[in-house]
């Protein structure tokens, strides 16, 4: 059998990428390289000829699909209010529940980096860009998105944790209220009335 030509590759390169990117958000960086090469509908053989190392690709895996979504973002252009409620619809939706592997990496590789060790480094640098570009696009005058992104991948994972059941969708409905309504998804400081104070220290029996 010839060699493989340098285009073909690098297409293969490029199908080993897009599908690792696919299942660890699907199904978590564990995945063995055997399986995840099947999927690419490659040999185990070709991976350590494109590949130093699993880490090298959960590097290029996690860069991705934050390019992948940044692509998708752009589909929602002009005012940046309507792009916001879009985004936020989007993201707290069914469908997005549903599809882990095609869906936001902020949620998909949270869990994964958490447990990673040093080695981990360039890809927790891609991800924390990730995160940060992802609460730009939330951002609302002073508020940074910070919070709001919290809320939506918070919900996000509650809701597939609890797939199956009522309170699964109760999750998303209740996020997306609060982020659409309140504009940040952050509560208004409540007043303090008479019955929140407690007794005046001169009035207290000692």
């Amino acid at each position: 059998m010839g060699r493989v030509s340098q285009a073909q590759a690098q297409e293969n390169r490029q199908r080993v990428v897009a599908t690792a990117s696919r299942m660890f958000r699907e199904k978590g960086t564990a995945v063995s390289v055997a399986d995840l090469m099947k999927a690419a509908g490659l040999t185990r053989g070709g991976f350590h000829k494109q590949f130093v190392s699993k880490v090298d690709l959960i590097d290029e895996a996690i860069t991705h699909a934050f390019d992948e979504q940044a692509v998708k973002l752009e589909e929602h252009p002009g005012e940046h209010e309507a792009a916001r409620r879009a985004l936020i619809d989007d993201y707290l939706s069914v469908w997005h529940r549903d599809h882990a592997g095609d869906g936001c990496p902020v949620s998909g590789f949270a869990a994964d980096l958490g447990r990673e060790h040093e080695e981990a480094a360039r890809a927790r640098h891609a991800y924390i860009k990730g995160v940060r570009n992802r609460a730009a696009r939330l951002a609302t005058g002073a508020d940074d998105g910070m919070v709001q992104l919290c809320t939506m991948v918070g919900a996000l994972a509650l809701a597939r944790a609890t797939r199956g059941n009522p309170i699964s969708e109760e999750l998303l409905q209740a996020a997306r209220t609060a982020l659409t309504e309140s504009g940040t998804g952050q509560s208004e400081p409540r007043q303090r009335t008479e019955s929140d104070r407690g007794p005046d220290v001169d009035t207290v029996d000692l």
